[in-house]
């Protein structure tokens, strides 16, 4: 009978250090739980260190497991709780390996559809906009120095798996992003509920290649960052509310560029 980890096992006790964001920067790893988050790490077995599952969630994903390139161990319902920040913990749980990629690698060859986040606090509304990013068919999200870490549990899970699909920059200068993509042909939208531009009067300037900067929940996109846009966008509203929440805004902006985009 194979033995369990337990919480005090010395693979469990070193995965726990990465529910914090000073041990996943000291290694390079994270954790990805829950099915959907583990099959689309799965998908690439490079990405993947090993999956701890408990036994009732290797038996209810026992196919998933079966064709698995990677080590899975089985583990207590208890140590699976400790590497979970959930109530209700799903008993899956893969360590991953940083999708980070070179700044660069966004101003030398920039995608069609890309995404910078200035300030952007909220980890939850990090990982929805990755999800939303890669729904929209966006080849990477730059987060800016101070924003939340797309590492954490809670991003990783509102991304749905998107953060194995799109490239991540991290801790990058907006600055330098933003001047190496207009010297590179990008339009650079700064999202603003006070801007100039009307996202539905700007026609070809959505035809792309197009990177959409979004700033922070409560101040928005930082004045000197929005000042180096090609336009700051407002969304029209017909009715009475005073604002938008930044991950509602920023699928409303992906997706109008999407079908200007003809995707």
């Amino acid at each position: 009978m194979t033995e369990l980890l337990t919480e005090r096992s010395a693979r469990i006790v070193a995965a726990r250090k990465l529910t914090r964001r000073a041990g996943r920067d000291a290694t390079g790893l994270f954790l990805a739980e829950g099915r959907q988050a583990v099959v689309e790490a799965l998908a690439d077995p490079d990405a993947v260190r090993e999956v701890f599952a408990t036994e009732a969630a290797a038996d209810a994903h026992r196919e998933l497991l079966g064709s698995a390139e990677v080590p899975v161990r089985l583990v207590t319902d208890k140590a699976a709780a400790g590497l979970s920040e959930t109530v209700t913990p799903q008993g899956l749980v893969a360590v991953c390996d940083f999708r980070d990629v070179a700044v660069e690698s966004v101003t030398a060859a920039p995608p069609r559809l890309a995404v910078a986040l200035a300030e952007l606090a909220d980890p939850g509304n990090a990982g929805t906009i990755l999800r939303t990013a890669d729904a929209c068919g966006a080849g990477a999200v730059v987060f800016g120095a101070g924003s939340a870490d797309p590492y954490g549990g809670k991003a990783v899970r509102a991304s749905a798996g998107s953060l194995f699909h799109v490239d991540v920059v991290r801790s990058a200068p907006l600055e330098d992003v933003i001047e190496g993509c207009r010297a590179a042909g990008v339009t650079v939208l700064a999202a603003d509920g006070g801007g100039e531009a009307a996202l539905d009067e700007l026609g070809t300037d959505l035809a792309g290649p197009v990177l959409w900067l979004f700033g922070n929940e409560a101040r928005g996109v930082p004045a000197d960052l929005a000042a180096r846009a090609d336009a700051r966008v407002r969304i029209p509203m017909r009715g009475r509310a005073e604002s938008l929440n930044l991950a509602a805004a920023a699928a409303i902006c992906l997706y109008a560029t999407q079908l200007a985009q003809g995707w």
